[in-house]
């Protein structure tokens, strides 16, 4: 019988709010890659009766819960913005549950690599040593501002007290081994995932043929 392993090449995927990092990643999906989303799996745990919400429940009260049981979204951001305490305590709670699962489904990877799509990877500081390479999607500050305001409906200041909530733009480019820039639509972003595709299958291989020499 064959079994399956994780790939051992993978590939941490962030940046700011507003640079593309969803549509980047599905063109790299497109291409083979087995995307793990973190925002997706915290989104799962804090869905109505979500694997979360009983501990987050029991630590911020009944009332950061919708009517059907998911987590108040809007409430809860305002609390962990305003209060850094809040935001420690709800990461304590949700960060070990989101390991886990992005652990369990790199383990069961079919591509070549594994993308793990981490928003907050520079500000996390664990998630640079657990990946192989580091890809940041760049963009101007003003097209952040611009795409987020007509995405979300946001205020140009609100816009910026996210974004400064975040880590720099110059902090992720100076922590990435890779960049796509993402200034001038998505007809200029396929040649570069095309490219970033070819090396990252090249090293998986390489990667790969290394392990199997070592068992």
């Amino acid at each position: 019988m064959t079994v399956a392993h994780a790939p051992a090449f993978s590939v941490g995927l962030t940046g700011g709010i507003g640079c593309g990092k969803t549509t980047v990643a599905d063109l790299f999906g497109a291409l083979g890659a087995t995307l793990v989303d973190t925002d997706a799996i915290a989104h799962s745990l804090t869905a109505p009766h979500g694997a979360a919400m009983g501990a987050i429940l029991g630590e911020f009260g009944a009332g950061f819960a919708t009517p059907d049981g998911a987590l108040e979204r809007a409430k809860m951001r305002e609390l962990v913005f305003a209060d850094p305490g809040a935001r420690a305590r709800l990461e304590a709670i949700l960060h070990p549950r989101i390991r886990e699962a992005t652990a369990a489904a790199a383990a069961i990877a079919t591509g070549p690599y594994v993308i793990f799509v981490v928003p907050l990877l520079i500000e996390s500081g664990t998630w640079v040593g657990r990946v192989t390479r580091v890809l940041a999607i760049d963009c101007s500050e003003e097209t952040q501002v611009a795409r987020v305001m007509a995405r979300n409906k946001l205020s140009e200041s609100q816009v910026r007290a996210i974004m400064a909530a975040q880590a720099t733009r110059s902090q992720r480019l100076a922590a990435a081994d890779d960049v796509i820039l993402n200034d001038d639509g998505i007809e200029a972003l396929a040649p570069q995932v095309e490219r970033l595709h070819a090396f990252y299958l090249a090293e998986a291989a390489r990667m790969g043929a290394s392990i199997m020499r070592d068992l």
